[in-house]
């Protein structure tokens, strides 16, 4: 009976191995199986070593309680290296997972969710689906026609209760427009409440038109055709039937644009409280710079009189009083602004300023204009300064010496706009005339003194580009006066005033100034220079080019060429 039992459970080992081994050569076969939620079952523990006939198979069970088997003492030495293992595979196979009796699993087995490479092969199809049932299709595009319609559908029918407008029930006059794009839209009003607000239907529909209409149909239809814009003409008739606070909110919640229109068909039908409502809009709305041009154009074409334009007015043009010129009075207000820029304390505000003033000045030179007389008043305040300052600052009184460079770039501002109006002649004059200046040049610290001199170096660019016609005196007068502080500021001056100064056309700008001069005079000059820029070239201005100039024009044109040296002055 224990050989029989023992044959039984070998059989049923080896058969459970045999369905095992194909399972795991087809899971590595085919990788598509491999869920990505539940992890392959590990592999079973090996089975058991075949008993002996002689070992009773009650050893592997020793608690159990079938009295055929009792518990062998001789056997737990089998036990003990076996218990684990063993314990383990029964498990599985009273759970029914080595059942040798089960079929292998089928390949299309319905899973709980896709694998790994079911989901990355459906990728690209999930997005496409998801667009299809999202995306809801485009309605088609309404023509200009239908928006149309659709508003002045709107119009129609959209009304306050109370309102009377377009009620065909109470309604005695059927207005008929006709527009230019081939609308035609039936308004029926009221004739009390039109002849009461407009003069133009007071007059057209008179008690004697009455009576011709009343011989002819029994309701009263007015025609009226040839409209750009419907749809500005009905809101100027609902208008007609709004109070005066109610109108003035309809109004508010239009643009200056609509506002413009309807301001034009109620001067048109003579709506006088519609042109005070749209007039007082306009006065208080902020407006862009093509709406002022809109309005400014509009008011002076209807040529309206009374408060409410005038008011609007004001915010255009300013009021000129008969008598007085309006240019004294601009010009009065600019050279404030120039003076308030010239003291303000806050150097950036400053330069912003600067560039604002001078920006309108440039583009609207004919209408905001400075007299040349309160620009010279305004560079005469700076240059005293500057003098006052510098030459305490030569007398070793530092205690303002910020000033120096403070006024000089006022100076330099002032000359800009001279220069752009073309009358900097007399400030070059009088620049060239400051020796006193120039003689305590030295004693001043160059990093006080240094700002000066970019006030000559915009005199020699506009000389040089033609922008400065001075007469040779004046020119000759500068050079003298201020070349050679320039020379001894021209290092510092390119290394720390980093203000638009481009060295190149410094340099061209004051070769230019030299060749207006006559020969001998260019002689003196670029012979100095020569050997300035020999001893001390990085801060000394490159004149090689003038030089060249000058060398051939003095020296270079011989031997069947036209010579300078040939042609003679006769005095």
């Amino acid at each position: 009976m224990a050989a029989a039992a023992a044959t039984t459970t070998t059989t049923t080992t080896i058969s459970s191995s045999h369905h095992l081994n194909p399972k795991r050569r087809r899971s590595r076969q085919n990788p598509t199986t491999i869920s990505t939620q539940t992890p392959p079952p590990s592999p079973p523990p090996p089975p058991p070593p075949p008993l002996s006939p002689s070992m009773s198979p009650s050893s592997h069970f020793p608690s159990s309680p079938n009295p055929q088997f009792p518990y062998s003492p001789s056997s737990a030495a089998i036990d003990s290296s076996f218990n684990s293992s063993f314990t383990k595979f029964n498990s599985a196979l009273t759970a029914g997972l080595l059942n040798p009796m089960s079929p292998p699993p089928s390949s299309d087995k319905t899973r709980s969710s896709p694998s790994l490479f079911e989901m990355m092969a459906n990728e690209t199809q999930i997005p496409t689906s998801k667009a299809l049932v999202l995306t809801p299709p485009n309605p088609p595009p309404l023509d200009k026609q239908s928006i149309i319609q659709h508003r002045l559908s709107e119009l129609l029918t959209c009304r306050s209760p109370g309102n009377q407008f377009n009620d065909e029930r109470s309604s005695d006059v059927i207005l008929n427009f006709s527009s230019k794009d081939g609308f035609i839209v039936s308004v029926n009003v009221h004739r009390q409440i039109l002849v009461a607000h407009s003069r133009f239907f007071a007059l057209n529909l008179s008690d004697r038109w009455l009576k011709l209409q009343r011989n002819l149909k029994p309701s009263y239809v007015v025609e009226i055709g040839d409209f750009d814009d419907i749809e500005v003409y009905i809101e100027t008739l609902r208008l007609l039937y709004c109070k005066e606070d109610l109108r003035k909110k309809k109004v508010m919640k239009e643009g200056v644009t609509k506002v413009l229109s309807i301001l034009k068909v109620s001067a048109a039908i003579g709506f006088d409280a519609g042109v005070f409502s749209c007039l007082e809009f306009l006065e208080a709305a902020p407006w862009t710079e093509a709406e002022e041009q809109k309005i400014g154009s509009l008011l002076s074409e209807l040529r309206l009189e009374g408060v409410g334009a005038n008011e609007v007015l004001k915010r255009i043009s300013i009021d000129v009083k008969p008598g007085v010129e309006n240019a004294n009075d601009n010009d009065q207000v600019l050279i404030n602004l120039l003076h308030v820029v010239l003291e303000g304390k806050d150097e950036k505000a400053r330069r912003e300023m600067k560039g604002l003033v001078s920006k309108m000045l440039r583009e609207n030179s004919s209408q905001n204009d400075l007299r040349k007389e309160s620009l010279y008043l305004a560079s005469d305040r700076s240059l005293q300064l500057l003098q006052c300052r510098f030459l305490s600052a030569a007398n070793e009184e530092l205690q303002n010496v910020a000033q120096i460079a403070r006024q000089a770039d006022n100076l330099h501002w002032i000359l800009d706009i001279l220069i752009d109006k073309q009358i900097a002649e007399d400030f070059l004059m009088t620049w060239a005339s400051q020796s006193d200046l120039s003689n305590a040049h030295s004693k001043v610290p160059v990093i006080h003194r240094y700002e000066i001199s970019r006030v000559t170096a915009r005199l020699f660019v506009g000389i040089g580009k033609g922008q400065l016609l001075a007469s040779q005196e004046a020119r000759c007068l500068l050079l003298k006066t201020w070349l050679v502080p320039f020379y001894d500021d021209f290092g510092w001056l390119m290394r720390r005033a980093s203000k638009g100064l481009d060295r190149h056309l410094v340099e061209d700008g004051l070769s230019h100034t030299i060749s207006t001069l006559p020969l001998a005079n260019q002689q003196e000059i670029l012979v100095c220079w020569f050997d300035r820029f020999l001893n001390c070239s990085d801060d000394c201005p490159n004149l090689q080019r003038g030089f060249e100039v000058w060398w051939r024009r003095a020296f270079g044109r011989r031997n069947g060429e036209l010579g300078h040296r040939q042609i003679r002055i006769v005095k």
